[in-house]
């Protein structure tokens, strides 16, 4: 429902995109073993949470600065650095957090969004880079606007917009200076919406992306600017997703991701005068188109094998790929027009592993060498300390898939039966949990806690078949993946069954809830963080896009043939079955899993005398972005597990 070592660049032999990876994961539980660490640390949370969280970048014009958002201050605003590297500075400072920065053509301006407390509701801004002055541009309360995008003439943004009250998004264009408003898209049915708008280099088109609010199938339009006409680049029959990612300068090209090849996203391009598509890759694993280069010689495109992620860039003459060789971990393209300077010289990325927060690179193409920009590490915290996970396949319930997951295994510890365990489960449901940097589980696991995060039917990463496995069959089929995990982490030899606790946040907090109440007589402890508990009202409830959403995927809550679907997965009509004690985390503003729901829950189990635990953040949205709750929350996480599934961590002498 609802992220100093010098590289060099590889050259592979395949000419058709992306050569299969092999994926060596671990089947067999007692494979899995604590690493012996002597001189391990133990964190402090308080400065763990201090660590940076390193947002989106934009090159300005000339290459030589690089704008990114970081919480440094406590908040997400923009700061400066040297493109590099250096001491940044900052440029914005604002009680709010801040997104999607974009350096206007001649670099007299940063377009960004901003929303209050988390409520979603985000207004554009224009800042001045040398005077620091700060504009709102769009001062709309109750309409968002997002996601802006320069014309090449500087004059306008192309922004992606939607009312309060609206179900889906348009694709609007303000002019910066009177503030006009023109419509490139208005109408658009309640289940479709229009996203990502990309300029030609010309300014005269953009292609944009029409996806349906289920996720399944999707379009991508060009629409003439000045004669506010559109064509449609990829008729189709049956349910195939298309997403447009850039536009090549001579403007005959449309980069793509797309699934209709073999029901896995891959990457093509696709000729605007005949619509036909050139692939690009055509491998069983998710491969997302990125940019073109300025020059017109490269494009580029990210591969995510089984959560572990790299960065291709594609010689559009020789027809060969070519993947910056990163450390493993999730490694992804930057900058917001491009993540190529305009001289396609140099290519913006980040990296993000394990045991290294995401932090800012640059690749240099005439040397082949790449250089840390950032580092959002602080001092006491080492990235040595931190655990790096095991990929595990293990089969679900029904045989109908293998699952994925990563286990973190606390350093140093004794394969005895004592240890807890935490099945740790991602949102979404469309989402993956991928070997990137993830504080709260680090924290965990050096507290002695032993975590498998599963990637449960309906997640992102194996596939259309995989990703449509839980349609009209949440908490169902993916809560049955989830107990799964718990029966694989036990079979290690580490855990003690009695001490085994369920926790997520979103969709991961409602398959919390679910199994809380459906598996009640597994867990010691669940922890719920911005979770909903019953489909009637939060359908009810929530922003009408996800509303949209929700019904499509899991149907209409009016319909009488859904009422007995509906009540068997909402964890609200079991509450009584919930045996165990519960933390609740929710935000006050959040429009995807209103606090309602918390609220309803803590109600239902006090009423009952039954131990809960509730806090929720008025001045945080769907999920928190400020530092100081963000600390709060998993102080509160820590003192809970603590006292409820006590660690136990072993001793070496």
């Amino acid at each position: 429902m609802r992220a100093l070592l010098i590289f060099v660049m590889l050259v592979l032999t395949s000419t058709v995109g992306v050569a299969e990876q092999p994926s060596a994961f671990v089947t067999d539980p007692h494979q899995v073993a604590s690493q012996h660490k002597p001189d391990a640390q133990s964190f402090d949370l308080e400065k763990l949470y201090l660590t940076r969280l390193v947002g989106a970048t934009a090159w300005s014009p000339d290459g030589k600065q690089i704008v990114f958002v970081a919480n440094i201050s406590g908040r997400n605003n923009l700061w400066f650095v040297p493109a590099t590297g250096g001491w940044p500075v900052q440029f914005t400072v604002s009680n709010q957090r801040q997104s999607a920065p974009a350096w206007s053509p001649d670099g007299k301006s940063i377009a960004l969004m901003s929303d209050y407390d988390g409520d979603e509701q985000w207004d554009l801004f224009l800042a001045n880079p040398f005077s620091g002055e700060v504009v709102n541009l769009t001062k709309s309360k109750n309409i968002s606007g997002e996601s802006p995008v320069w014309s090449p003439d500087g004059k306008w943004l192309a922004y992606i917009v939607k009312p309060q009250t609206s179900p889906n998004y348009e694709v609007d264009l303000v002019n910066v200076i009177t503030k006009k408003v023109r419509h490139l898209t208005a109408g658009t049915s309640k289940e479709k919406n229009n996203v990502s708008p990309i300029w030609s280099k010309d300014g005269k088109a953009i292609v944009f992306t029409q996806h349906r609010a289920d996720g399944k199938d999707s379009n991508i339009f060009l629409a003439d600017v000045a004669a506010e006409q559109r064509t449609l680049l990829t008729p189709h029959e049956g349910e195939r997703n298309y997403t447009a990612t850039d536009l090549s300068p001579d403007g005959k090209w449309v980069l793509l991701s797309s699934n209709a090849g073999n029901g896995y996203d891959n990457v093509g391009m696709i000729e605007v005068a005949t619509k036909k598509i050139n692939w690009l890759t055509q491998d069983k694993w998710e491969i997302n188109s990125g940019s073109f280069s300025p020059d017109g010689k490269l494009a580029t495109w990210t591969a995510n094998f089984d959560g572990n992620q790299q960065i291709f860039t594609y010689d559009l003459a020789t027809k060969r790929a070519t993947a910056l060789q990163l450390p493993k971990g999730v490694n992804s393209l930057g900058g917001s027009e491009s993540p190529f300077t305009r001289d396609s010289s140099r290519l913006l990325f980040y990296h993000n592993g394990p045991n290294a927060p995401q932090d800012v690179w640059v690749y240099d193409r005439s040397s082949g060498k790449s250089h840390q920009i950032t580092n959002s590490f602080v001092g006491g915290i080492r990235g040595d300390d931190m655990v790096e996970p095991y990929l595990v396949h293990y089969p679900s319930k029904d045989g109908k898939w293998q699952i994925s997951a990563l286990v973190y295994v606390p350093h140093n510890l004794e394969r005895n039966g004592q240890s807890p365990a935490i099945v740790y489960v991602h949102g979404g449901p469309t989402s993956q949990t991928m070997n990137f940097f993830n504080r709260n589980v680090q924290y965990l696991v050096n507290q002695g806690y032993v975590v498998i995060a599963p990637n449960y039917r309906g997640s992102t990463g194996y596939g259309k078949e995989f990703m449509d496995a839980n349609r009209f069959d949440m908490g169902g089929g993916d809560l049955a993946d989830c107990v799964a995990a718990s029966d694989w982490i036990k079979q290690t030899g580490y855990i003690d069954p009695k001490k085994l606790v369920i926790m997520g946040g979103s969709y991961g907090g409602y398959l919390t809830m679910m199994g809380m109440t459906k598996a009640s007589d597994i867990w010691a402890a669940g922890v719920a963080i911005v979770p909903f508990v019953n489909w009637f009202t939060e359908i009810k409830n929530e922003d009408p896009l996800l509303r949209e959403y929700d019904v499509a995927t899991m149907g209409d809550p009016d319909d009488p043939k859904n009422k007995q679907l509906f009540e068997d997965r909402s964890p609200a009509y079991y509450i009584d079955s919930i045996k165990a004690p519960l933390l609740m985390l929710a935000g006050g503003n959040d429009p995807r899993c209103p606090a309602s729901e918390t609220r309803q829950t803590e109600e239902a189990i006090k009423k009952r005398s039954g131990e809960v635990e509730v806090k929720i953040y008025e001045n945080e949205g769907h999920g928190f972005s400020k530092v100081e709750n963000q600390i709060d929350a998993y102080t509160r996480v820590a003192a809970f597990l603590k006292l409820h599934v006590p660690s136990v961590l072993a001793r070496h002498d």
